[in-house]
Formats: C-alpha cells, structure tokens, sequence
C-alpha cells in the first residue's frame, strides 16, 4: 500500500465542527441514512463559510452553489453520536472551490465517510460565475492540503 492509498486521518484536515445526530437521521436499519450524510457535507462547508466571513446567508452578493457531490462510506455512524466533521480544500479556481470533508466519530481517527463538495461562486441575482475575491482565496488558501 503506497502512502496515496491510505485512508486520510483527523491530522489531513485544516477546519472541524462537531455535528450532533439526531433522532430522525437514523434509518430503519439503525444507523444514519445516506442521505444524511450529504447534509453534514452541507453543513460543515457553509458553517466554515459563514465563520470565516465569507458568507452572509441573507446578504451576501456571491454565494455559492453545488454542483458536484460525492460520499464513500466506510463506517456506519448512528444516533446518538456526535459527527466531527473534517474539511479541506482540496483545489481552488476562479470562481470554484472543491472543498474534501471526512465525518469521523468521536475519538476515532479514520474516517466513518470521505467524500466532496464543489461549489461554484455566482453573482446572486444573475447566477453567472463570480471569480472569487483576494480575500476569499487568502482565507480558503488557508485550508489547502499539500
């Protein structure tokens, strides 16, 4: 196995959020449906977002849109665990982010999921392409890898 076979671990990830699971994210066969784990991608991305200033849900001129998703699960996660969410980014554009996330559970240090979340920044009213600001792609710089 060579090092770019191995599955990441907490310490390949630059932002983390804890995220509770809930009752209802738990399907019938006891652990938290697929799709759920789509909005955690959703959550962690745009709560990074919002903490660094890059978003105002409400005002914000560009915001950005997904256009591309992807989970690999490796590990079932089940209500009541806590989620900790881990992102990267793993390229920036000009007007495009791909950002990599991994859910993990408490206290384990291999990923429960692995997958990604692109986002195309577009003007709000118009939904063209928007390139991103200096000051966007300083901050998202921040959580590259390599």
């Amino acid at each position: 196995m060579t090092s770019a076979d191995k599955p990441p671990t907490r310490a390949d990830y630059r932002w983390f959020l804890s995220i509770p699971t809930r009752w209802m994210d738990n399907d019938v066969y006891g652990h938290v449906n697929n799709v759920v784990y789509y909005s955690y991608f959703d959550t962690v991305v745009n709560k990074m977002l919002i903490a660094e200033r890059l978003l105002d849900i409400e005002r914000s001129p560009v915001i950005g849109l997904c256009v591309e998703s992807h989970c690999a699960f490796a590990a079932p996660l089940a209500f009541p665990e806590t989620v900790e969410a881990g992102l990267r980014v793993g390229r920036l554009g000009t007007s495009s982010v791909r950002y990599e996330i991994a859910l993990f559970r408490e206290g384990i240090e291999t990923p429960a999921a692995t997958g990604h979340f692109v986002h195309v920044f577009v003007d709000r009213t118009t939904r063209r392409p928007a390139p991103l600001d200096e000051t966007a792609r300083s901050i998202l710089g921040r959580f590259m890898i390599g």
